[in-house]
């Protein structure tokens, strides 16, 4: 009975040896699992439009940065791209140094092969006086002031250098789907960032870039302060057909009672519109015919709005004053084409809106483009102020890899912040004043606005030292 009974515990602690040797099989199993789910980067970009493609690309570039491991998340699917013979109601007003950066990641020369339209001279004016400034290429050292390009080709053509074989340290993952972040809490650099998606897997990272737009949720995760509001103001866009063929290099603004209108050069016979104006405004010329929509068009660009004697009396005198004191106002009051059509179909709005994060960077992570900051497009300067982002962000990793840095090093992070905060904030203040200075239509505004307008034309040192801060 004894004997029994030994041989019964003998299989029994045979049997709990191999049910641990099971479980632990299992720990060690899940473990892997769990730990290949988990795949390193060094850098992780979320958001893979124009701006977080372009970093992702300056990534694989720059000979220093070359041997970082780079994850670019995107939310769309990989689709392939044809260039459509007409033009897409969607496009950006690219600065000199945008240029120079696209230039350096031998992206212009894809811009060049599909369509790209220079802006060689710029008229902006007043619809309630006869002030107006005028910029031209012999301004900026005879370059040109700007090139406008629709965002579909832009990012097409960074999309195509970032996949040649000139870019070896990039990875993609199309209809990438982010459920959350966990995030650094010390600026020891020891912990790293936590990407989940929702598939099961996550990534980890030593820097995380949230390229993910104004709504960022990677700014949400870092839980800094955003100063945001509406301008209850809704942009339309459209194509237009103009009436007659020209070399069609000038850019033209006019600032109306109900916010600005703007016609950028597309080709020889188009131009694209951007027509700022109250959001009841906006449904009412979505709803017009189209032949409708191009006379009200054409009325916003030619209508006389009542004048204030005073405003047009104080705007004479100061005109005569500046050439008297052998000033030169600019080049001549030149007048805007007339529209003939719009490409079908091509009419669309959407809102505008001022948004600024009080800190780009935390412990691993940076902002830049939308997620950083938010401007009007009276000024065309939204989508360059994120490439400034791209251009100044590459140049401290660099920097702080030369020097032995962590790629998460708090000293070249905190160096990011203040160099892009200094440019951005000024830039966003000042097109926001800008904004609510043009849309009063009170005579004292209408004066201050108007004369200072003239004076900005008259003194090309002025002149030029805007144009400078807008292409940097």
């Amino acid at each position: 009975m004894i004997r029994n009974l030994s041989k019964y515990n003998n299989l029994v602690i045979i049997s709990i040896k191999n049910n641990a040797k099971s479980i632990a099989a299992v720990r060690r199993y899940s473990n892997q699992n769990y730990e290949q789910s988990r795949t390193k980067y060094d850098v992780v970009i979320a958001g893979g439009g124009m701006v977080g493609c372009t970093l992702a690309c300056a990534l694989g570039k720059m000979s220093l940065l070359s041997n970082l491991k780079v994850l670019l998340l995107e939310g769309s699917p990989d689709k392939p791209y044809q260039l459509p013979p007409e033009y897409s109601n969607r496009v950006v007003a690219l600065s000199q140094n945008t240029k120079s950066l696209m230039s350096s990641l031998s992206v212009w020369q894809h811009l060049e092969k599909m369509r790209v339209n220079p802006v060689r001279h710029m008229q902006v004016w007043d619809a309630c006086s006869d002030a107006l400034i005028s910029f031209s290429s012999a301004d900026i050292m005879n370059d040109d002031v700007a090139y406008i390009v629709e965002n579909d080709v832009l990012l097409h053509a960074v999309n195509t250098e970032l996949k040649s074989n000139s870019v070896q340290n990039v990875d993609i993952v199309y209809g990438a789907k982010i459920v959350g972040y966990e995030l650094p809490k010390t600026t020891s650099g020891n912990e790293e960032c936590l990407v989940k998606m929702d598939d099961g897997k996550s990534y980890t990272c030593n820097l995380l870039i949230g390229a993910d737009g104004a709504k960022s949720a990677v700014r949400e995760a870092m839980g800094v302060q955003y100063v945001s509001w509406d301008y209850d103001h809704m942009g339309i866009v459209a194509t237009l057909h103009l009436a007659e063929e020209s070399e069609n290099n000038m850019a033209w603004q006019r600032f109306l009672p109900t916010g600005p209108i703007a016609l950028l050069p597309l080709d020889s016979t188009r131009s694209s519109l951007v027509w700022s104006t109250s959001p009841a405004h906006a449904r009412e010329l979505l709803k017009l015919p189209e032949e409708s929509f191009v006379d009200a068009l054409n009325d916003a660009l030619w209508k006389q709005y009542p004048r204030n004697s005073a405003v047009d009396a104080a705007t004479t005198w100061v005109a005569s004053w500046l050439r008297r004191a052998g000033y030169q106002d600019g080049a001549a009051r030149q007048l805007p084409p007339s529209v003939r059509a719009i490409t079908p179909r091509s009419r669309a709005a959407f809102p505008f809106g001022f948004g600024h994060s009080t800190r780009y960077v935390a412990p691993g992570v940076a902002l830049i483009g939308d997620a950083a900051h938010r401007v009007h497009p009276l000024a065309g300067q939204g989508v360059n102020l994120g490439f400034g982002d791209v251009r100044d962000l590459t140049s401290c990793l660099a920097d702080a890899l030369y020097a032995g840095l962590d790629i998460n090093d708090p000293s070249w992070l905190s160096k990011y912040e203040s160099t892009r905060q200094r440019h951005n904030v000024p830039t966003q203040l000042a097109i926001d004043a800008l904004y609510r200075l043009y849309r009063a239509d009170l005579p004292p505004l209408v004066l201050a606005r108007s004369v200072g307008l003239q004076l900005t034309n008259a003194l090309h040192p002025l002149k030029k030292f805007i144009i400078s801060h807008a292409t940097t």
